[in-house]
């Protein structure tokens, strides 16, 4: 079963110096049937003026993936982390016993935007953590693994049985992968335009699946698909 969500049916806030959309319900949106999936939560679509950010906020017991699909963030938190990310890259934070961190965008005149991903860990109160990656040079017309329970294959080892795999496509590009059973699988279309089988998504439209083994994407124009793996 594969249920599309369209992206012009997300929540969206313009405040000026952030638009955003909200794939799930989050801060003043809010809709029953779009909560989350499975143990993920959150994917917002966040394009942050230059000089503009995230002022120092606290956070616990969620798992918090940032990937930056053009131009770059800077993060500073209270476990001593500074770095400035950009496109390409992916940061990983684990709150767990609480954590705070800033997120600005640090140009002058270039808007940055990313997707913010939340997880649900499978524990409460650990240790917070930080880890970042980047696939800016990562072969096209792959699935590439950024985050898993294990940190199987170099990926980012979070508190939580979610696989997170990236891939981006040049126009003609295809993947197959398979779903072990009784897995589930989301699908984001952070740009671009792809076929899922057989079913048209375009930048920000994503899909929910369960109860398939077989998922075949090929992307019709120069995509970036996020492909979660759940339990």
């Amino acid at each position: 079963m594969i249920k599309i969500r369209k992206a012009n049916e997300r929540g969206h806030a313009d405040h000026g110096w952030l638009n955003t959309y909200h794939t799930f319900s989050f801060a003043d949106y809010y809709d029953p049937q779009w909560m989350g999936f499975r143990s993920l939560r959150v994917i917002n679509d966040d394009q942050v003026a230059p000089g503009m950010g995230f002022g120092t906020h606290p956070h616990r017991d969620m798992e918090i993936i940032t990937y930056i699909l053009s131009g770059a963030l800077e993060h500073k938190d209270s476990m001593g982390n500074g770095r400035v990310i950009r496109a390409g890259e992916v940061q990983y934070m684990a709150a767990g016993a609480g954590v705070k961190h800033s997120e600005f965008n640090p140009s002058k005149d270039e808007a940055v935007h990313l997707l913010q991903v939340w997880i649900q860990p499978d524990s409460k109160g650990v240790t917070p953590r930080y880890a970042e990656k980047s696939f800016a040079d990562a072969p096209t017309g792959n699935l590439h693994l950024v985050t898993s329970k294990t940190g199987r294959d170099g990926s980012i080892a979070i508190h939580q049985d979610a696989d997170l795999w990236l891939a981006n496509f040049d126009a003609g590009n295809g993947i197959r992968t398979t779903l072990a059973p009784g897995r589930h699988a989301w699908v984001h279309v952070a740009e671009g335009e792809v076929l899922l089988n057989g079913q048209k998504l375009s930048g920000g439209d994503a899909a929910a699946i369960s109860e398939e083994i077989s998922l075949e994407l090929n992307a019709t124009k120069p995509s970036q698909v996020l492909l979660f793996d759940l339990n």
